[in-house]
Order: C-alpha cells, then sequence, then structure tokens
C-alpha cells in the first residue's frame, strides 16, 4: 500500500477537456449520458421556479430516495452531488487512518487530503483486470474507499467481494455514481442494512444530465447522516435540485433510467468490439460502465490529434495506478462510435504507434 502524494493531478476531471478551444469536439470526456435531461426532467425543474422565495424543503426528495431503496428517511442524506458528499466524510468522521482503491475518481482522496489527512493507496493491476482484492486492504484501515462500478476502468465488483472490506470500527464508502447506467443494478448496496459502517453514495449528475444542478445522495446508517447533515450547511440542496431528485424517484423515471442502461450496455459492446480491431489498442473488456478504458502507446500524442479529428477524450495519467498509455472513453450512440473509430484509426496512424 502506497502513501504517498505522486504527482497525479487529482483535481483533473473530464470537463477540463470540454474548456477553451473546445467549441464544437465532440465530447467522449465526461461520462454524462448525451441528449439529457430529457424534456419531462426540464419541465419540472423549470416548474420548481416558481418557489425559490422559499427556502429548500427537502422533505419529500427524501421521502422519496428512501422509498426508492426501501430504507427509512434517517439512513439518507440529499447532498450537492456527491463531490460534496466526499467533502462531508473526510471532514466530519473521526478517520485516523482512510484507504482509497485506485485506480478510481480522485475527489475522495482529495478532499481528505484537504481535511489534513494522510491517505492510503491500494492500487488494483491491469494483470488482475483491475478486480478487487479485499486482502490488499489494511486491517487497520477505519475508511475505505472503492468505486462501484468503478471510475475509469468501468470494472464492476460483486457485492459481496465489497462486503468483505466491512469491520467494526470501519467506515466503507460505496461510490455507486454510476450503478444506475448498469443493467438491473446487480452488485449495488444501496439498500442493504446488514453491513456495519456501509455508506453508500449515489449521483443523478451522469443518467440524467444534472452535472450543473449538483444532486446526489448519501444511504448510511443514522448515526452516520446524522454526522454529516451536521457538517453540511443550512438548506445545501436547492429548491430546483431538489424537484429532480424527486422527480428521477418515481417509477417511470426508473424505467426511463433502465432502458438507458439496458441501451448503453449495447453501445459499449459496439464500442470494445470496434477497438478491439486495432492491435495498437488494449481495452478493459470487463466494462460494465457508461465508458471504456483504453491503453496504447503515445496515448498522449494519440488524445491531441483525436482534438484535431474532432473528439475530446479523457487523459488516464491523472489516476493514481495509471500512467500517460491510458486513455477513458465515454460510450456514446452507435452513429458517434463508428465516427471515433475512424477518428482513431486516423489518428493512431499520423502518430505512428
Amino acid at each position: 500500500m502506497s502513501t504517498r502524494g505522486d504527482l497525479h493531478d487529482l483535481r483533473h476531471h473530464g470537463d477540463v477537456e470540454l474548456r477553451d478551444g473546445a467549441e464544437g469536439l465532440i465530447d467522449l470526456a465526461v461520462n454524462v449520458r448525451t441528449g439529457t435531461p430529457p424534456e419531462w426532467l426540464r419541465t419540472r425543474i423549470a416548474e420548481s421556479m416558481a418557489g425559490l422565495a422559499a427556502y429548500p424543503d427537502g422533505r419529500a426528495a427524501r421521502a422519496a430516495v428512501a422509498a426508492r431503496h426501501g430504507l427509512p428517511v434517517e439512513r439518507v442524506l440529499l447532498t450537492a452531488g456527491a463531490a460534496e458528499a466526499f467533502v462531508l466524510l473526510a471532514r466530519a468522521l473521526p478517520v485516523r487512518r482512510p484507504v482509497v482503491v485506485h485506480p478510481q475518481f480522485t475527489e475522495p482522496e482529495s478532499a481528505l487530503r484537504d481535511a489534513g489527512h494522510t491517505v492510503g493507496r491500494v492500487l488494483l493491476r491491469m494483470a488482475d483486470g483491475f478486480r478487487l482484492d479485499p486482502g490488499a486492504v489494511p486491517e487497520e484501515a477505519d475508511l475505505v474507499v472503492v468505486g462501484n462500478p468503478t471510475n475509469p476502468t468501468s470494472v464492476l465488483h460483486p457485492a459481496e467481494v465489497i462486503a468483505r472490506l466491512a469491520r467494526p470500527g470501519r467506515t466503507l464508502v460505496v461510490d455507486e455514481a454510476f450503478m444506475d447506467a448498469v443493467p438491473g443494478e446487480p452488485q449495488s448496496l444501496a439498500g442493504r442494512t446488514d453491513v456495519p459502517g456501509l455508506v453508500v453514495l449515489r449521483s443523478l449528475t451522469k443518467t440524467w444530465g444534472l452535472a450543473g444542478l449538483r444532486i446526489g445522495y448519501v444511504l448510511a446508517e443514522p448515526g452516520t447522516v446524522a454526522a454529516l447533515e451536521r457538517a453540511q450547511p443550512l438548506w445545501p440542496v436547492s429548491t430546483p435540485a431538489l424537484a429532480a431528485a424527486e422527480a428521477c424517484m418515481s417509477p417511470d423515471a426508473l424505467a426511463e433510467a433502465e432502458h438507458a442502461a439496458c441501451r448503453t450496455a449495447v453501445e459499449r459492446a459496439h464500442l470494445l468490439a470496434g477497438l478491439a480491431e486495432f492491435e495498437e489498442v488494449r481495452a478493459v473488456e470487463a466494462a460494465e460502465g457508461p465508458f471504456v478504458l483504453v491503453r496504447m502507446a503515445r496515448a498522449d500524442a494519440v488524445r491531441a490529434r483525436l482534438r484535431t479529428l474532432g473528439f475530446a477524450a479523457r487523459r488516464g495519467d491523472t489516476f493514481p495506478g495509471l500512467g500517460h498509455e491510458w486513455l477513458r472513453l465515454a460510450v456514446r450512440d452507435r452513429t458517434t462510435t463508428n465516427r471515433f473509430l475512424q477518428a482513431l484509426d486516423q489518428a493512431l496512424t499520423a502518430v505512428g504507434t
């Protein structure tokens, strides 16, 4: 296990690829579903604007989230996106030996470091398919963070393997920000109350296209929820975000999300099949999320060439455990994927990989 702070830019995220000078680029860097938010959700959010004079009241949204997961409301905390939840966990809990399982989303480690913690790292290996080995996590760790499915590897870990990380006196944080993009959510721990110290984080950003609205939630033991809530400012989630959260918990919305997840699985298989045609490219074939991780020589140069050809890809070297030979690609529709594969062919030829 490593505890060193290295040169990985933990604050780099995919949205950076779409900033200055990125007009007209097709976005493969950010894992937000295209064509979102849907019209019905935009309407619900717009209707909530009539109540902006009143302070936000999260009770209905909190109850809707609880009902969706079959939990009491005392186990639910609404947050301004999953990122806020990482900050709350880092600052509100009496953590002494936190460990983050990498490669994964870097905000948990950033939040812990910003709160003054020395963070241990468990690095999953490509040779093992980036699969989780519970035995690699030190027994003394009192907070463990793992993603499922993991960003950026797209690996979906079995729920029971993750549950084996639970210990008395340990907080087990499972980032399920992309779980609703997995058909049927078979490995979710969101509704479980039998795993001690379990904290599940969810985001509505990815499937519903709400990155600019900032809405997510925490599912945990009531004592943990209360501790995190005390660390929040008053009214942390806006009225429009609360309206969106409540709307996204409806049966029709859940059915739409499931349909989108099934469609993504088909499109991901098409992307992986196309990538397999390139001898220079190796993809993590166990991908189950709405993105895939690929390895190739001179990935930085390929990424730069792809930009000239109209595509923005996410660099992988900012993730601990990965290097400059990695890129993350969001799954898109078949037409976009076919155009990307043609551009990738041109980029690989141009840079001479």
